[in-house]
């Protein structure tokens, strides 16, 4: 291969050519040389041949749309008689384009499903909160329905209270007892419950024909109203110190306090 056609082959103006980017005056140089020399008709081939492998690879199937939209440009075109590297260059071209539009076409409905995905987040985001919304009005309403039957309850005029205060064992003791024996419900309220050592705790019973019954452990978390067991014709409410987790025995050496409800 001689130094002419090696310089005209490093020039790159044959992959313009093949791109449709060259001049007029380097068109006809081109094909000149293409017509001429063999080497250079056997680079075009394989340029051409590469290029082709290079579209067909990233080639997405373009709508129908924009196909007939380029039939309509043709069929409306003037027919110009073109040499056949002309239309292999053109057919290249609109094969490029197609390809393009394509490309253009499938990244804008990914984008779209994408906006529509998040949307959808969004929406499912603001159902969660609307949920939640309603579950905390139903439980605050529920609430509120507790403290209104509590508040009627204690103001009933069958309601008695009672109040225990603690012995020398534990002076700061203080629990209120409301008992309703027409309704037969029972309610407590601590109101102060000095510290015991973590492996003790306060337990609740009511004395009943010469037996106690427990109603229940006492803790830190029962200072606000709570319902305990009803026991109908209890004589006295005592409160013991027992092993955690409670006993089923009262330990009345170790009684805190003391009412009777006779």
């Amino acid at each position: 291969m001689n130094a002419k056609i090696t310089t005209f082959l490093n020039s790159g103006l044959l992959e313009k050519y093949l791109l449709g980017e060259t001049t007029s005056a380097e068109t006809e140089m081109v094909e000149s040389y293409i017509s001429k020399y063999p080497g250079v008709q056997n680079a075009y081939n394989t340029l051409q041949y590469n290029l082709e492998i290079v579209a067909k690879s990233n080639a997405v199937e373009a709508p129908k749309s924009i196909l007939n939209n380029i039939l309509d440009e043709l069929d409306e075109a003037p027919v110009v008689k073109m040499n056949t590297a002309t239309r292999q260059k053109l057919w290249y071209k609109f094969s490029v384009a197609a390809s393009i539009a394509a490309l253009i076409f499938a990244g804008n409905s990914y984008f779209l499903h994408l906006k529509n995905q998040k949307l959808a987040e969004e929406n499912q985001v603001v159902v969660d909160e609307i949920f939640d919304l309603r579950s905390d009005i139903d439980a605050n309403n529920k609430k509120l329905d507790d403290i209104m039957n509590q508040f009627m309850e204690l103001n009933d005029p069958d309601t008695y209270k009672y109040i225990m205060q603690g012995n020398s064992r534990a002076k700061n003791l203080k629990t209120v007892a409301y008992i309703n024996p027409k309704d037969k419900t029972s309610m407590i309220d601590v109101v102060s419950l000095p510290q015991l050592p973590e492996e003790q705790c306060y337990q609740i019973w009511a004395e009943l024909q010469g037996k106690m019954v427990s109603l229940g452990i006492l803790t830190e978390a029962d200072r606000q109203l709570r319902a305990i067991p009803y026991t109908e014709n209890a004589l006295a409410l005592n409160i013991t110190i027992e092993p955690k987790g409670g006993n089923t025995t009262a330990s009345l050496d170790r009684m805190v306090a003391e009412i009777d409800l006779q």
